[in-house]
């Protein structure tokens, strides 16, 4: 945060980096292309954790697939709150993540899976609640300003 003084006022900035406007689903979306294309088996155990109940719970790629969008999914909604001319940037890049996932998802067959539903449903949640708070807060900070 930088804080300039102007004619006896404090003027509050802060500077944004470009790369934070950048949906980290996409990196997600990435890692299952990659993965996809190199002939990864999503379904395939990686790790077994043995339980005190005495049963095994399995891990798979896929499951820590979908374990990492849900925590990614997180920051993205904290990034939502944000004001500003970079959060309609962000907005605008949350939605072509989507648009581009539904598109490998209707044309590309490693991308025709549950798993990248699931993630694609994921980019579609951000999309949403992106807007939503956007939204949500312009509606917060238009009636605090009114006079009545």
């Amino acid at each position: 945060m930088v804080i300039v003084e102007s004619e006896g006022k404090v003027v509050r900035h802060q500077r944004t980096s470009r790369l934070s406007s950048v949906p980290l689903l996409a990196f997600v979306v990435i890692a299952y292309v990659a993965f996809a294309a190199g002939g990864a088996d999503f379904a395939l155990t990686r790790f077994i954790v043995a339980m005190p109940s005495g049963g095994s719970w399995q891990i798979s790629l896929g499951h820590m697939l979908l374990a990492f969008s849900l925590f990614v999914l997180f920051f993205e909604i904290l990034k939502s709150t944000r004001i500003g001319g970079n959060s309609i940037v962000d907005h605008a890049l949350s939605m072509i993540v989507f648009v581009a996932c539904l598109i490998l998802f209707l044309v590309w067959p490693p991308a025709a899976t549950s798993l990248f539903f699931l993630i694609m449903l994921i980019t579609l949640v951000d999309v949403i609640a992106g807007f939503s708070v956007t939204i949500r807060s312009a509606r917060r900070d238009y009636s605090a300003g009114s006079d009545s």
